[in-house]
């Protein structure tokens, strides 16, 4: 259920989920945290077997969202956690006002799990903003919905065509024309934007699409090129 994907980090695949009629399979990711607990990122939906899998991993003490859009499967996790604290990207406590959250995430990690995990705010969007994720063990930059890459051979028909005319299949990736149009300001993204690249990541750990096991750092530059 659990692939390690570098150094601490694993990722499970889930199912594929529809958003505005478009097919989009799923990813989460665990890391093991330097006191041996467990950070979760954009859980997928639980089952038995995951979650044995997970508690292999270590008790799961933080669960993250990376924007408003990934909280479909966070009240099981919750449930199944009690323990654990669940962290808001900016609009989802608003969302889910029955999730209970710990705090909204910003631009600066919690003490929790600052001496893992970095992690940057792209806002100056109206729409929705996204926290992007550094984790520093693996030298990987774990990115929600901002940049997705679809392969070529997963897509097809006039729904494949749109999404190639967003950019969004190829090795080079994207993020959807909608939400890019939405960025009314781009200073504060551009901010976020040098971070990331600043961390010099190697891989690239993303919830849509192909990740990268090396040269992250081109592709996020070429990905966000628009910022």
């Amino acid at each position: 259920m659990l692939e390690q994907f570098g150094p601490s980090l694993y990722v499970a695949q889930g199912p594929t989920v529809s958003f505005a009629g478009f097919p989009y399979p799923t990813r989460m990711a665990v890391a093991r945290l330097s006191d041996g607990s467990a950070w979760m990122w954009s859980p997928i939906a639980l089952t038995p077997e995951l979650a044995d899998a997970v508690q292999a991993i270590g008790p799961v003490r933080y669960i993250v969202s990376p924007n408003k859009l990934h909280h479909l499967f966070l009240q099981a996790w919750a449930e199944h956690w009690p323990h654990a604290q669940l962290y808001a990207p900016p609009g989802l406590a608003r969302k889910k006002k029955t999730l209970h959250f710990a705090a909204d995430l910003g631009d600066e990690p919690p003490l929790a799990w600052k001496q893992d995990i970095d992690q940057a705010l792209f806002n100056g969007s109206f729409a929705m903003n996204e926290v992007a994720f550094f984790h520093r063990a693996s030298r990987t930059a774990i990115i929600g919905d901002l940049i997705q890459r679809f392969p070529e051979t997963s897509i097809s028909g006039w729904k494949g065509m749109v999404m190639k005319l967003a950019g969004l299949v190829g090795e080079r990736g994207g993020t959807p024309f909608d939400w890019r149009s939405s960025f009314l300001r781009h200073a504060p993204a551009r901010a976020a934007l040098e971070k990331v690249l600043g961390w010099n990541p190697e891989r690239l750990l993303i919830a849509h699409g192909l990740c990268a096991q090396s040269g992250a750092r081109e592709i996020i530059a070429s990905a966000l090129h628009w910022i």
